[in-house]
């Protein structure tokens, strides 16, 4: 059993709360209750995730964070893969018959992943690491391809839905990373797919998740604190 007190928070814009707002624009407008969970829990959350991370970028953070010898938090919560999965799509739209490669191959995704938690368990510290929350493909799609040859990109894709079940693999290779590293895993996913729509929790672009959406990962964070603490695998102060 763990006692958890002080934790930190790595990953990428989603848990930085970033939102497409009105002017088109991506904003900080984090409406995971953080707050909420402090004082609940009687817990002290700092959350470091930054706009674009990737998993080797996050590991290059926290190692710098785990520098010295005494222990900074009693847990680190991560969020990466996102990015990770993510293509160049300009490059797509020009060769649609070249082949092209994520930002993170799924490889070498795991294997970094298993890297970074190790590292944090060597310094005393507990990692929890999160599915991904779930995307719209087609809104996807159109967002990120606006402007390029779309005709390319799908040729390229055989089908828009290929977004969602490249990105869903990507997530699925983090349950199995839980499972092999003994590492308790918040499924966010999960708790969006509770829903049985997902239009009214993501922005236009259909990735980041909007005020409903941000209101569905504080959930998923109650639930996995709520069953951890049932079956004993963290003990909080509260």
């Amino acid at each position: 059993m763990v006692l958890f007190k002080t934790v930190e928070v790595f990953g990428d814009s989603i848990l930085k709360g970033i939102q497409l707002g009105e002017d088109n624009r991506y904003h900080v407008d984090n409406n995971i209750e953080i707050d909420m969970l402090e004082k609940k829990f009687k817990l002290d959350i700092k959350n470091f995730s930054r706009f674009g991370c990737t998993i080797s970028k996050g590991f290059s953070r926290i190692e710098k964070r785990l520098m010295g010898d005494k222990p900074k938090c009693d847990a680190i919560v991560m969020n990466f893969g996102g990015n990770d999965c993510d293509f160049d799509w300009t490059q797509v739209a020009e060769r649609p018959d070249d082949e092209h490669l994520p930002n993170t191959p799924l490889d070498l995704f795991e294997e970094t992943y298993v890297k970074l938690i190790n590292m944090i368990k060597e310094k005393g510290i507990r990692p929890v690491i999160t599915t991904l929350p779930p995307l719209d493909a087609q809104k996807f799609f159109n967002w990120f391809c606006d402007g390029l040859d779309k005709v390319n990109v799908v040729k390229w894709l055989c089908g828009v839905e290929s977004i969602y079940r490249w990105q869903e693999n990507y997530s699925r290779t983090i349950e199995r990373i839980a499972e092999s590293t003994g590492t308790p895993l918040a499924d966010l996913r999960g708790a969006f797919l509770k829903h049985r729509k997902l239009e009214p929790l993501l922005c236009e672009d259909g990735t980041h998740p909007n005020t409903a959406g941000q209101k569905i990962i504080t959930q998923g964070f109650l639930e996995f604190i709520e069953i951890a603490k049932a079956s004993g695998k963290i003990e909080l102060y509260a």
